[in-house]
């Protein structure tokens, strides 16, 4: 079955392509990070991404949501390599965790090699979970480019545009 990524800088407007092709009736997989962001700060972890474990706990919940996911086309907010982009960014060495994940969808092959890469829209609005300013988004976006063509992936643009017709420029890609 076809898994599509989507992925990009922050603020691109990837949760509002996934939550459109949603609507439209396809599987869509929720963005890992944000969630688990969402949970910690809800139990008083103010800057959960300051630890490591936080990676684990985003590795973690990525699988189970692959695991679990049934439809006959999926598409993905982010993936572990866009985690791998994170460890980056952060300055972190990716864990074992990273490391046996991303070793196990290159070996099952679990997603298509066309990444989607959404275009930044130029500009980005900060939120609780998303604490980086425009500049640092476009650096961010950059790290993610880098990790998908290191690990052999395909990144095709998916141009800056409204939400509906963007998903219709996201459908063209796919062919």
């Amino acid at each position: 079955m076809p898994r599509y990524i989507l992925t990009g800088a922050p603020g691109a407007g990837k949760t509002v392509l996934i939550r459109l092709l949603a609507g439209e009736g396809h599987c869509v997989i929720e963005e890992a990070a944000t969630d688990v962001i969402a949970r910690e700060q809800a139990l008083g972890v103010a800057e959960p991404w300051s630890a490591p474990k936080f990676i684990d706990d985003i590795v973690a919940l990525q699988r189970e949501r692959q695991l679990a996911a049934a439809g006959a086309l999926q598409f993905y907010d982010r993936s572990p390599v866009c985690t791998l982009a994170l460890v980056r960014w952060l300055g972190f060495e990716p864990t074992k965790a990273l490391v046996t994940e991303l070793d196990r969808i290159e070996q099952e092959r679990v997603y298509e090699r066309r990444v989607l890469f959404v275009q930044n829209l130029g500009f980005m609005t900060p939120t609780k979970a998303r604490r980086i300013g425009f500049e640092d988004s476009l650096r961010f976006e950059a790290v993610h480019a880098e990790a998908y063509r290191e690990l052999g992936y395909d990144c095709v643009a998916i141009p800056a545009a409204p939400g509906p017709p963007r998903v219709e420029l996201l459908k063209a890609a796919l062919g």
